[in-house]
C-alpha cells in the first residue's frame, strides 16, 4: 500500500525502512529500498562527495549513490512513483468490549485471516471494527514479527494448537503490563508483564523475520525475543549520518595532485623535486595558484592512500567556519556555503571574553543519509560526526548500491571558543572533580550496555553541548523559528589534536530556496542572547533537585549532570546526542555552587 501521508524528509529521518507507522486506515511497516519505485527515466540523485566516501566504508560497496525518496505524483493514470508499505502487525483487537463476571473489560484478539473487509464478523453476523494490537516481538538485531499469542498463553507443547478464542483482558485502569492479561477460552491465561521479563523468555527465540524486506527474507538468528510496543520511542532508531556541504581545501588539492600524479608528481618527495616538476608545462598549469606546502602535504596523503575525505566530518567543517572572512558591505551570499565573520566590535562584552569568533553562515546545505536502523538501543554518530563500523545495524534493503538521503538548505551562527580559556578552565580542581563524577556515571551506563562502542565525550564537549542547548533555547524566542526547527553541531578537537572548539546553531528546510534569514538577523544581537542564555541556565524550575543531581548516585540518568526537562533538555530532533552528555554546572554557577563553571556570573 502507498503512504502519501508522510513527508519526504520524514521517510529518511524518522520513518525509514523497517519503521512501524500508524496511518489513518492501517498500521504498516515501511518497505525496504527494493520496494521504492522511481521513474526510471529520471531517478533523482543527491551529490555530496564527502558523505558518499564515508558511507562507502560503512556499507562496504565500491559504488554508492544517494537518492531522495520518490517524489509525490498526482498523475491520474500510468506509473506513479511511490513507497510500498506492508500491513503489520497481522493480529488485531476487536473494538467491541465485554465485561466479565469479575468486572474486567475484555476484547477479542483475532488474526488478519479472520477479518472480512477489514472488520471482524461476530457470532451474530455483525461486523465489528478492529484496531492493530500494540504489542509485537523484536530482537536487538532489528528483526520484528507478530507474537505467537497461542504459544505465549499455553506455553510449549500440544496446548499451543488450542483452537479456542483469545482475549485481551484489562484488569485495571492504568494500562500497566501487569494489569493486561491474555486469556484463552480454555481458561489458560498469562499477564503481559511476563513477556517483558527477559529471564523468562516468554516470547521464545527470534526466527530472523524481516517483514520490511518482503516475503522470503528471513535469516538465521536465535536471539531471545523482546516485547516491543509499536509506538514506543525505542521501536526504531534510524542510523543517520550528515555533513554540511563545505568546500574542503585539502580535498581540492588532493584532486589536483591525483590528476597530475602520472604526469610527474609521483616522483616528488622534496621541495627541490617539486620545483623541478613545476617546470613541466602541463603540470604547471594544474598547480598554478597552489602553495608548495599544500602540494607536498597532498602528495604525502595520496602516496600513503590518504585523502581529504578521510578526515573527520566535523574537522573539515570547523576549518572552514574558523577561517571565514570578515563581513563586507558588497558581499552577496551565493552557492551552497557562504560564511562571514562578524567584527568583534559588534559583539564584544565582558561575558563574551572567552569567545574568539562569531561567524554568520548565510547559506549552508546539510545532507542526511540513512545507513540502517536499530531497535531498543540507538547507535548514532560520535562527537566527531562519524559512525562506528562495529555497530550491528539492520539493513535497509537487499540492494546496497544506494541509500536514501535528503538535503536541507538554511542558515546558522557559529561561535568559536578560545582554546587557551578552555585549557585554563580544565585545570581547576572543581572542574576535575565534576569530571570524575560525570565519568563515573558514564562507566555505569557502559556496564549496563554491553557491547557498546561509545566513548566518554570529555568535559569540553559536555560544556559546549550544554551551552548550545541554552543558546538555542534563548535565540528561538526571537529568531522566528521554533526551537524544534533549530539544530546544533558541537565541535571539539579530534583525538589527533586537529580542529578546535565551537558550536553551530543552524536551521534548514528542504525547500530549494532554504530559509528566510531570521537566525542570522537575530545573531546580530548575539551578545544579548548569550547573556540571557547564561542567566537562564543559573536557575532551573526543578532546582535544587536538578542542580544536586550526581549521575552515578541519584537515578538512572547516568549521562546527565545538572540537566532535566525544566530547561536544558530540548527536542531530540534538535540535539546531536539525543539529550545526553549535558551538565549546566559546567557552563554557569548553579545553586549547588560547585565552582566548575566555564563562564563567570553575569552581573
Amino acid at each position: 500500500m502507498n503512504t502519501p501521508e508522510l513527508r519526504s524528509s520524514q521517510v529518511v529521518t524518522t520513518f525509514g525502512p523497517g519503521a512501524m507507522v500508524d496511518l489513518p486506515d492501517a498500521s504498516v511497516i515501511i518497505a525496504g529500498l527494493d520496494h521504492w519505485h522511481y521513474d526510471q527515466n529520471q531517478i533523482p540523485v543527491i551529490q555530496e562527495r564527502r558523505l558518499v566516501e564515508k558511507l562507502k566504508l560503512i556499507v562496504g560497496v565500491p559504488a554508492l549513490t544517494l537518492r531522495p525518496p520518490p517524489p509525490a505524483s498526482d498523475r491520474a493514470y500510468g506509473f506513479r512513483p511511490d513507497i510500498t508499505a506492508w500491513r503489520f502487525p497481522e493480529w488485531f483487537i476487536v473494538q467491541q468490549t465485554r465485561v466479565t463476571a469479575t468486572g474486567f473489560r475484555r476484547r477479542r484478539l483475532v488474526h488478519l485471516n479472520s477479518l472480512d473487509g477489514g472488520k471482524y464478523r461476530d457470532a451474530d453476523g455483525k461486523k465489528q471494527s478492529v484496531v492493530p494490537v500494540r504489542f509485537v516481538r523484536a530482537c536487538k538485531k532489528g528483526h520484528v514479527g507478530d507474537i505467537d499469542w497461542k504459544a505465549f498463553v499455553h506455553g510449549a507443547g500440544p496446548g499451543t494448537a488450542c483452537p479456542r478464542d483469545l482475549w485481551i483482558e484489562e484488569r485495571g485502569t492504568t494500562g500497566d503490563l501487569d494489569e493486561i492479561w491474555v486469556v484463552c477460552d480454555c481458561s489458560k491465561q498469562r499477564p503481559m508483564a511476563q513477556a517483558a521479563r527477559m529471564e523468562l523468555r516468554a516470547l521464545g527465540s527470534c526466527n530472523g523475520s524481516r517483514p520490511w524486506l518482503g516475503p522470503g527474507t528471513k535469516e538465521a538468528c536465535g536471539e531471545p525475543n523482546r516485547l516491543l510496543i509499536r509506538s514506543a520511542s525505542n521501536a526504531y532508531f534510524p542510523q543517520l549520518m550528515s555533513v554540511i556541504s563545505i568546500p574542503d581545501a585539502q580535498t581540492a588539492v588532493d584532486e589536483v595532485v591525483q590528476s597530475a600524479w602520472d604526469a610527474g608528481l609521483s616522483i616528488v618527495d622534496s621541495p627541490e623535486k617539486l620545483a623541478m616538476v613545476r617546470q613541466i608545462p602541463t603540470i604547471a598549469v594544474k598547480l598554478q595558484g597552489l602553495e608548495d606546502a599544500a602540494i607536498l602535504a597532498a602528495i604525502n596523503r595520496v602516496r600513503h592512500g590518504g585523502s581529504g575525505v578521510d578526515r573527520p566530518v566535523k574537522e573539515v567543517e570547523f576549518e572552514a567556519l574558523a577561517e571565514a572572512k570578515e563581513e563586507l558591505g558588497s558581499d552577496v551570499p551565493d552557492g551552497d556555503f557562504f560564511a562571514r565573520t562578524l567584527p568583534k566590535v559588534q559583539w564584544n562584552a565582558p561575558w563574551m571574553s572567552v569567545i574568539e569568533r562569531v561567524v554568520f553562515v548565510h547559506r549552508l546545505r546539510e545532507v542526511f543519509a540513512q545507513v540502517g536502523f536499530t531497535r531498543f538501543e540507538a547507535a548514532g554518530p560520535d562527537i566527531q560526526g562519524e559512525l562506528s563500523l562495529d555497530v550491528k545495524r539492520a539493513p535497509l534493503g537487499i540492494d546496497a548500491s544506494w541509500l536514501p538521503a535528503v538535503e536541507n538548505r538554511g542558515e546558522g551562527i557559529f561561535i568559536q571558543i578560545r582554546s587557551d580559556a578552555l585549557a585554563t578552565w580544565l585545570k581547576k580542581a572543581a572542574v576535575r572533580k565534576r569530571g570524575d563524577q560525570l565519568a563515573e556515571g558514564f562507566m555505569r551506563w557502559k556496564a549496563e550496555h554491553e557491547g557498546s562502542t561509545r566513548k566518554f565525550s570529555g568535559l569540553p564537549y559536555i560544556m559546549l553541548h550544554s551551552l548550545a542547548h541554552l543558546l538555542l533555547t534563548a535565540m528561538s524566542l526571537e529568531c522566528g523559528y521554533p526551537a524544534s526547527s533549530l539544530r546544533e553541531r558541537v565541535y571539539v578537537p579530534a583525538e589527533t589534536g586537529t580542529g578546535g572548539y565551537g558550536i553551530l546553531i543552524y536551521t534548514g528546510s528542504s525547500d530549494a530556496e532554504g530559509t528566510l534569514g531570521g537566525l542570522v538577523m537575530a545573531g546580530r544581537d548575539i551578545s544579548r542572547h548569550m547573556r540571557r542564555a547564561l542567566e537562564s541556565g543559573e536557575l532551573c524550575s526543578n532546582d535544587p533537585v536538578c542542580a544536586h543531581h550526581v549521575p552515578a548516585r541519584h537515578d538512572g540518568q547516568q549521562l546527565l549532570g545538572s540537566a532535566c526537562q525544566g530547561y536544558l533538555l530540548i527536542a531530540e530532533t534538535s540535539c546531536e546526542q539525543r539529550n545526553e552528555f549535558l551538565d549546566r554546572a559546567l557552563v554557569v554557577p548553579t545553586v549547588e555552587a560547585l565552582g566548575a563553571e566555564f563562564f563567570t556570573p553575569v552581573t
